[in-house]
C-alpha cells in the first residue's frame, strides 16, 4: 500500500485526522484544480479524493487509466458518472448505504431548520435592515409554525429528523415516501405525494436525485400547495423544476422558498434567474450547498471515508 498515489483535489478543510489515515496509504497530493488541472493531474493517480467540486464523467475517467478508486463522503453521487467509473474499473467510494454511520449526522437537517426560521421570522433581512441602521420590527412580521402541517418528501435519516424537529415545534407532520420500511409514530402516511402536497404548509424535500425524482416537484405539484405555502429543499437542487418555482414565487402563490441545492451548481451556483429574484425579494434564501458543512459532520464523514478507503486497499471491503 505504501505506493499508492492518493490526490485529494478539494483539500480545504480536510481534517488532519484523515490526513493521517492517507499518509499511513501511500503518496498524497494536495491541489486545489481547475477542470484543465484535473484532466492532468489524475493520469497519474490510483485514488481520486473529491466532494461536489468537480463533475467526474467519462473524460475524466478516459483520463486516468490508472485510477482503481475515487472517494466521495457524500450520499448524493450525481457529480459522479457511475457507468463511465464502473466501465473504467474504478470503484467508488461514497457515504450511500452506511446507515449506521449516518444515523450520526444530523447538519443537513439542521440546516433545513435554518432555512425555515430564517424564511418565516424573515431573520437575513431584518438583520440587513438593523445593520443599515434600522430598527423596525414591525416591518419584519413573521409566521409562527406551531399549529401548521410539515410535508416530508423522503422519509429517510434526514426527513425523520426534521419530523422530530416538527413536532418539538408543535406542528402536525405527514410524509411520502413509498420506499420506507417502516414508519415512526406520529407522522401520518400518504399513500401519493399529491394527496400530501394538499393541506402541506411547509414542504421540506429529502430525496436522492434519479430519474423518479429528477423535476418531480413541477408546477403542477407547486399548484397542489395551498397558497402561501413555503418549501425547503436541502435534496438536490433538480428535484425542483426552478422555473415553475420562480413562476409560483413571482405570482405570490408561495410564500417562500429556501434552497441549499440549485439545479446544475456546477456551473457555477444558482442561475441568474433565481439570484436575479433573490436580490430584490426577501422570500427566497439560497445557500451554497453547505448542509452537511459543518466541522462535526465533515470530520467524521471524512474520517470515515480515508478509513473505508484504507479497508479498501487491504482487502477490497466496502465496494460499492
Amino acid at each position: 500500500m505504501s505506493g499508492v498515489r492518493i490526490l485529494n483535489v478539494e483539500p480545504e478543510g480536510y481534517p488532519p485526522r484523515a490526513r493521517e489515515i492517507l499518509d499511513a496509504l501511500g503518496k498524497v497530493t494536495e491541489k486545489t484544480l481547475d477542470r484543465a488541472g484535473l484532466l492532468d493531474a489524475a493520469t497519474d493517480c490510483e485514488v481520486l479524493i473529491t466532494r461536489f467540486g468537480h463533475r467526474m464523467d467519462k473524460e475524466l475517467f478516459a483520463a486516468a487509466p490508472r485510477l482503481r478508486a475515487m472517494v466521495s463522503a457524500t450520499t448524493g453521487l450525481d457529480h459522479i458518472d457511475l457507468e463511465a467509473a464502473a466501465a473504467h474499473g474504478v470503484t467508488v467510494l461514497s457515504l450511500r448505504g452506511e446507515t449506521e454511520f449516518l444515523e450520526g449526522l444530523s447538519a443537513t437537517a439542521e440546516l433545513a431548520w435554518g432555512l425555515l426560521l430564517s424564511l418565516l421570522r424573515r431573520i437575513p433581512s431584518a438583520f440587513k435592515s438593523v445593520r443599515e441602521g434600522g430598527w423596525d420590527r414591525d416591518a419584519f412580521r413573521g409566521n409562527e409554525l406551531r399549529g401548521k402541517r410539515l410535508g416530508i418528501l423522503g422519509l429517510g435519516r434526514l426527513g425523520r429528523m426534521v419530523a422530530e424537529y416538527g413536532h418539538a415545534f408543535g406542528m402536525t407532520v405527514a410524509a411520502y415516501d413509498p420506499y420506507a420500511s417502516d414508519w415512526p409514530m406520529g407522522v401520518e402516511l400518504r399513500s401519493a405525494a399529491e394527496d400530501m402536497m394538499e393541506d402541506t404548509q411547509v414542504l421540506s424535500i429529502h430525496v436522492l436525485l434519479n430519474d423518479e425524482t429528477r423535476g418531480f416537484i413541477d408546477r403542477t405539484m407547486l399548484a397542489r400547495l395551498p397558497e402561501g405555502a413555503v418549501l425547503i429543499n436541502t435534496s438536490r437542487g433538480a428535484v425542483v423544476d426552478e422555473a415553475a418555482l420562480l413562476a409560483a414565487l413571482d405570482s405570490g402563490y408561495l410564500a417562500g422558498a429556501g434552497l441549499d441545492v440549485v439545479a446544475d451548481e456546477l456551473a457555477g451556483g444558482p442561475s441568474e434567474g433565481l439570484l436575479a429574484y433573490a436580490r430584490d425579494h426577501g422570500n427566497l434564501i439560497i445557500t451554497p450547498h453547505m448542509g452537511g458543512a459543518t466541522v462535526e459532520s465533515m470530520e467524521k464523514a471524512e474520517v470515515f471515508m480515508a478509513q473505508k478507503l484504507a479497508r479498501f486497499l487491504e482487502s477490497g471491503e466496502g465496494r460499492e
